[in-house]
């Protein structure tokens, strides 16, 4: 899968460079209209996620995320401050087809194991975020001393198969991806599918990642002001 992503700020669409608050560019005022242009361009899905929630634990941009589902036939992954099983069932209630487990998979592990059982483990995703490695949570702000490997190791003792790897140092620099970091860990947890997110920008950069054995990738800035066009990612997704 090739997942166009759309982070929501204050219910507008956004980029964050490497993470930061601080640096804030709004890619569109209409997160809505742009969901819809990626279906009108034949896309089948989006990755979304609420950068509000995921500061504060909160559904904060719920209305837009639910426009969103409605309005559009979209394969809808949503991810950002999703930390009890209500919100679990909320989404999913909705018609989201994938949730993404963050900050709730490092404060409590136990959750996720009841999401896996009660929901599947294709409907549920964990993030792996953080930078050197080093896990971080609370939308990015607060570090931890878990690494990458631990929590996906304790997370597919779970159940857990999808997972989001996000190198925050990464995201939004249109630097490239850490293909190093994505293909090592894929290749460390067979069972698991590596999902390549933060700092894509050409589709050489998606070609490489696949040819190494990350197939799936979340491509976010790249779209808007990078080296990707929406024609690109609907040829991938046709032919991947």
């Amino acid at each position: 899968m090739i997942y166009p992503a759309i982070d929501l700020y204050k219910g507008q669409s956004v980029r964050l460079y490497q993470g930061s608050f601080d640096e804030v560019t709004v890619v569109n005022p209409d997160p809505v209209s742009q969901a819809k242009s990626f279906e009108a361009a034949g896309l089948r899905s989006v990755h979304i996620v609420d950068l509000d929630g995921a500061r504060s634990g909160l559904p904060v941009n719920d209305a837009v995320i639910r426009s969103i589902r409605t309005q559009t036939d979209l394969m809808i992954e949503v991810g950002g401050g999703i930390r009890t099983l209500e919100r679990i069932e909320h989404y999913l209630s909705l018609g989201v087809q994938h949730v993404v487990l963050g900050s709730v998979a490092v404060d409590n592990p136990e959750l996720v194991a009841t999401a896996i059982t009660m929901y599947g483990a294709q409907r549920i995703v964990v993030g792996v975020d953080g930078k050197d490695e080093q896990v971080a949570v609370h939308g990015w702000e607060a570090e931890t001393t878990v690494t990458f490997d631990d929590l996906i190791a304790q997370m597919v003792a779970l159940g857990v198969r999808n997972f989001i790897v996000t190198d925050v140092a990464k995201d939004g620099t249109l630097s490239g991806p850490n293909t190093t970091l994505l293909t090592r860990l894929q290749a460390a947890f067979a069972t698991a599918n590596v999902i390549a997110s933060g700092g894509v920008s050409t589709v050489n950069d998606v070609i490489a990642l696949q040819a190494s054995g990350v197939q799936d990738v979340i491509i976010g800035r790249a779209l808007f002001d990078g080296g990707i066009e929406l024609e690109d990612l609907v040829t991938m997704t046709n032919t991947g």
